[in-house]
């Protein structure tokens, strides 16, 4: 099916439309279409759920579908940053570009035969759960009302563009959009451009932009750390060998897993190895990419390697030092009418703002409203700070689950081995409640406190511990990352007890029998 047929299928927004038929009512609902929303998907089918995905876009893909921006790509490598059960012996390049994963997500969509199940266009404003008929009503932005067993969030941490607070952002006269909304239509050739922010899209789009444009203009609030990137293209025998010989490929998937789980003994349990498997490496390549000792000393960074987000690129210090390509360290006054002032009182002209701020990583589910068991609002329960038990469920919400939640995110591995554990746990808390006639499944409120004890304390001993970055939030909460091994994490999503969990019957409402 192609993106048109996808986009005209949604369009017609009929129940049967989306495979489901007027009046049915799923066993559960899952909120993205992104890795998280097909891989529950999938999973759920398999074991004789019947689910309904509902994406507020037009086609599958989620993160890998919106960023666009040039030079967009992956930085786990391909072969890893793919399922398990859908091993691909045809990905291009070590790295693969925005474009061929977001293929790939069709391809699983279509493998499946998702997309009868998916409902496009469907943006969900918010879910209560009614604890006598133990099922979660979800109401859609456009007034349509839905009602399953179960509700699955999988809707990333990397969905919601930020967008800097700057005095003056209405005033610009020029073309502004954020890197997660690329203007394609706008010519960038010979045009001033402004970059804000230097994350880990900016380190893409930024060199692959620098040729096109007259003088680039990067304001750097502060400088990150950046490993080379050694990515290169498949050899085609390789290819074909990946697809004559499937164990080959399973091997290689398995070495280039064991390479990045070993730098966890950085991040989290023997800091001092960042140095040796990072900072060296960074300096070493600054000093040959970067002659000016100036230029050198405004892209160093000014806090411990590991404190925030380890970027990966072969090219971008080299384009800093390029005549065309300046960096400002200034912090930002004011936006004007024709550029940005700087807190030095300098102006800089600018045809182009283009944000590279990042997204909203530890607002989870916003904007949507969650609410529980006797009208319990999930974000007032996160009010100092989101928190769940495996980063999955949470006491007060019962059959409510949650991908890619609070403290599974990597600094040294990739989200879909995450994913992949955390849906195995859903299944297994899903078939443990058909095999037990419970209808409703609630975390102890006991388990889940230790258990996000037990994750604070660990994130107390990492290389994240005391650094303000987008892992934690506006509360100095550490909301975001995993403080571990991932086969540790799997471990216990696949093989701990569920005994934490309760597994009841729905109350009966009064005057029912």
């Amino acid at each position: 099916m192609s993106i048109r047929q996808i986009k005209g299928a949604a369009a017609s927004g009929s129940a049967m439309a989306s495979g489901v038929p007027p009046g049915a009512r799923p066993d559960a609902i899952i909120i993205g279409a992104g890795f998280g929303g097909i891989g529950m998907a999938v999973a759920l089918r398999k074991a004789g759920f019947e689910c309904l995905i509902l994406e507020k876009q037009h086609d599958v893909g989620g993160v890998w579908r919106d960023n666009t921006y040039p030079g967009a790509a992956c930085d786990v490598p391909s072969h890893l940053y793919s399922f398990s059960f859908e091993p691909n012996p045809n990905w291009s390049r070590v790295f693969a570009t925005q474009a061929e994963i977001h293929q790939y997500l069709r391809h699983c969509a279509r493998q499946y035969g998702l997309l009868p199940s998916i409902r496009f266009g469907a943006e969900v404003a918010q879910a209560c759960y009614d604890e006598h008929q133990a099922r979660w009503t979800v109401s859609l932005t456009d007034g349509q009302v839905l009602q399953a067993r179960f509700l699955i969030t999988a809707t990333g941490q990397l969905s919601r563009p930020v967008y800097p607070k700057l005095d003056g952002m209405a005033q610009f006269e020029g073309r502004a959009f954020h890197s997660a909304c690329w203007d394609h239509d706008h010519d960038l050739r010979g045009r001033r451009v402004a970059v804000i922010g230097t994350g880990a899209s900016a380190i893409q789009f930024v060199p692959a932009i620098a040729d096109k444009v007259d003088t680039l203009t990067v304001f750097q609030r502060s400088a990150a750390y950046i490993l080379p990137r050694p990515d290169r293209p498949y050899a085609a025998w390789r290819k074909r060998l990946f697809a004559a010989m499937p164990w080959t490929m399973a091997l290689h998937r398995a070495r280039i897993y064991t390479q990045y789980e070993a730098r966890a003994l950085g991040f989290s349990h023997v800091k001092a190895l960042m140095d040796v498997l990072g900072r060296w490496p960074f300096m070493a390549m600054l000093r040959r990419q970067v002659p000016d000792p100036g230029l050198r000393a405004r892209l160093l960074p000014d806090y411990p390697i590991g404190c925030k987000r380890i970027l990966l690129s072969s090219e971008y210090l080299a384009t800093m030092a390029r005549p065309h390509v300046h960096v400002v360290a200034d912090g930002i006054r004011r936006i004007t009418a024709r550029g940005i002032e700087t807190a030095d009182g300098r102006h800089h002209e600018a045809d182009v703002i283009v944000y590279g701020t990042g997204f909203a990583a530890t607002e989870f589910l916003a904007p949507m409203k969650i609410t529980g068991r006797e009208g319990r609002d999930l974000n007032e329960a996160w009010r100092s700070g989101a928190q769940a038990y495996l980063g999955i469920t949470v006491p007060g919400f019962p059959n409510f689950f949650m991908l890619y939640g609070p403290n599974t995110n990597l600094g040294h591995n990739s989200i879909v081995y995450m994913l992949e554990s955390q849906i195995a746990h859903v299944l297994r808390c899903l078939e443990k409640a058909r095999a037990a006639g419970g209808d409703a499944i609630e975390v102890g409120e006991g388990p889940h406190s230790r258990f996000n004890a037990a994750v604070q304390r660990r994130l107390a001993g990492t290389v994240w511990q005391g650094c303000k970055s987008w892992y934690v939030d506006a509360n100095g909460h550490n909301s975001t990352n995993w403080p571990g091994f991932t086969f540790t994490y799997r471990y216990l999503t696949r093989y701990a007890s569920l005994g934490v969990y309760s597994f009841k019957a729905p109350i009966t409402a009064p005057g029912q029998a």
